[in-house]
C-alpha cells in the first residue's frame, strides 16, 4: 500500500459547560489532568506516537493556557517539516467564529490547501485513551470508504452523551444511521445493554471532505457539525465506515481493556482520576512504549517529611507529582498536582489537587477536586458536609462532588 500523506486537525476550540468551574478560566482541552498533563497531551501524544507528525489545533474559546502550554511543549523539527501548530478563529469566511466543529475546520480550509494531504485526520482533544491512529489510517483506505467513525462500546444509559452508531445489516463495516446524543437507543445484538458510541475521531479522504465541508457551508438547516452533520452526511451516500477501537493494537498495552473515557462532566473527569491510582489502574500512565509526552516541570521531586511534631506525612495508593512536599499529613487514593503542599495533621482523601494547592493544618479533603492556588485554611473541611460546602459557594455535583474553583477564596474557621 503507498504510503498517504496525512494531515491531522485537532478540534480544541469547545467551551466545556459541562466541566465548569474548571472551564472558568481555561478551554476544555487545557484542563490539568493526572498531575502532570492536560487533556490535549493525550491527543497529540497519540498522534505522535503514530508517526503523524503535522498537526494543526484549532482553538477558540479562552484558549490562552492552551497555546501557552501547546508553544512550550509541543515543538517539533522545523528541518523535517514537521509540526504542532495552534491556530486560533481568524473569521477567513466572514465575520462569524466557528459556528461548530464543521464550521472550524472549513474557516481554516487554507490549513488543509497547503498541506495538500491524501488523508485528514479529524480528532478531539478531551479524551483520556491510547489509540494508533496509523491503524485506523490504513483500515480507512483499504475499506474504500470515504469517512470512517472510530467506535467503542459504551452502557445504554450514555447513550445521551454520544454519538450512536448503527451498522448495516449487511455490511457491518459500514454506518446505516448515526445520531447525535439521542435520549435513547437500540442495544446491540450481541449485547442489548450496550451500544456503539463515536469517540469522536474520524478519518476523511481530504477531497471527499472539502466537498463536504463546502455543502455544509451552504447550507441553513444545519448546526455545522461533525458528528451532527458531516457523518450523517457521509451515511446518507453509504460512504462511512466504522473503526471498532477495540482492534487496535497499541505498544506495551499487553492485557490492556482498551481503555477510553469521556471526561466532559465533572464526575467523570474526577472517576478517571481515581481509575489512575487502582493498585492495578484501568489506565496505565506508565507505558514508556507509547508514552503520553507533557511540558516537564522544573519543580524538585515529591517529598514525604516528618512535621515539627515528628508526625510522618504519608501516601498511599495515590500519584504525587513534581514538587509536593507533605508534611506530616496523609494523603490516600489521590492525584497530587505539581507543588502542592499538605501540612501536618491534614487528611486527603479520594480527591485531585491541582497545581499550588495548600491543604492546611489540620483540614480534611475529601472526594473533592480542588483547581489550582487554593488555600485551604487550618482545621477546614471540604467535601464532607454538603450544605456546609454548597453554603460556603463551593460546587457540588449531585454525585455529592465537591468542587473548588481556581484560586477561590476558602474562609477559616470561626
Amino acid at each position: 500500500m503507498a504510503q498517504k500523506k496525512v494531515l491531522a486537525v485537532v478540534l480544541a476550540g469547545g467551551e466545556g459547560k459541562r466541566l465548569m468551574p474548571l472551564t472558568a478560566d481555561r478551554a476544555k482541552p487545557a484542563v490539568p489532568f493526572a498531575g502532570s498533563y492536560r487533556l490535549i497531551d493525550f491527543a497529540l501524544s497519540n498522534l505522535v506516537n503514530s508517526r503523524y507528525l503535522k498537526v494543526v489545533v484549532l482553538t477558540q474559546y479562552k484558549s490562552h493556557s492552551l497555546d501557552r502550554h501547546i508553544s512550550e511543549t509541543w515543538r517539533m523539527s522545523t528541518l523535517l517539516q514537521n509540526y504542532v501548530a495552534s491556530v486560533p478563529a481568524q473569521q477567513r469566511r466572514g465575520k462569524e467564529w466557528f459556528l461548530g466543529s464543521a464550521n472550524a475546520i472549513y474557516q481554516s480550509m487554507n490549513l488543509i490547501h497547503d498541506a495538500r494531504p491524501d488523508i485528514v485526520v479529524v480528532i478531539g482533544a478531551d479524551h483520556v485513551y491510547r489509540m494508533d491512529f496509523h491503524q485506523m489510517v490504513d483500515h480507512h483506505v483499504a475499506s474504500g470508504a470515504a469517512a470512517t467513525v472510530a467506535a467503542v462500546r459504551q452502557p445504554l444509559e450514555l447513550a445521551p452523551s454520544f454519538g450512536v452508531i448503527e451498522t448495516r445489516e449487511d455490511d457491518p463495516s459500514r454506518i446505516a444511521r448515526f445520531v447525535e446524543k439521542p435520549p435513547t437507543t437500540q442495544g446491540l445484538p450481541d449485547d442489548p445493554g450496550q451500544f456503539l458510541a463515536s469517540m469522536g475521531n474520524y478519518v476523511f479522504t481530504a477531497d471527499a471532505l472539502i466537498e463536504a465541508l463546502n455543502k455544509d457551508a451552504q447550507m441553513e438547516d444545519t448546526d455545522h457539525d461533525m458528528g451532527g452533520d458531516i457523518v450523517p452526511y457521509f451515511t446518507e451516500l453509504g460512504q462511512c465506515g466504522v473503526y471498532d477501537f477495540t482492534t487496535n493494537e497499541v505498544p506495551g498495552e499487553s492485557g490492556a481493556t482498551h481503555y477510553w473515557r469521556d471526561v466532559g462532566t465533572l464526575d467523570s473527569y474526577y472517576d478517571a482520576h481515581m481509575d489512575l491510582v487502582k493498585p492495578w489502574p484501568d489506565f496505565n500512565l506508565y507505558n514508556s512504549d507509547w508514552p503520553i509526552f507533557t511540558r516537564q516541570s522544573i519543580s524538585p521531586p515529591a517529598k514525604l517529611v516528618r512535621s515539627a511534631t515528628k508526625r510522618p506525612g504519608t501516601a498511599v495508593d495515590s500519584m504525587l507529582s513534581q514538587g509536593v512536599v507533605v508534611s506530616g499529613g496523609t494523603v490516600a487514593q489521590s492525584v497530587v498536582s505539581t507543588d502542592v503542599r499538605v501540612l501536618n495533621e491534614a487528611w486527603v482523601e479520594q480527591s485531585v489537587l491541582l497545581d499550588g494547592v495548600v491543604v492546611g493544618e489540620g483540614a480534611h479533603v475529601r472526594n473533592a477536586i480542588i483547581d489550582k492556588n487554593v488555600v485551604i485554611p487550618e482545621g477546614v473541611r471540604i467535601g464532607l458536609d454538603r450544605a456546609e460546602d454548597e453554603a460556603r459557594g463551593y460546587t457540588v455535583t449531585e454525585s455529592g462532588l465537591t468542587v473548588v474553583s481556581k484560586g477561590q477564596f476558602v474562609p477559616p474557621l470561626g
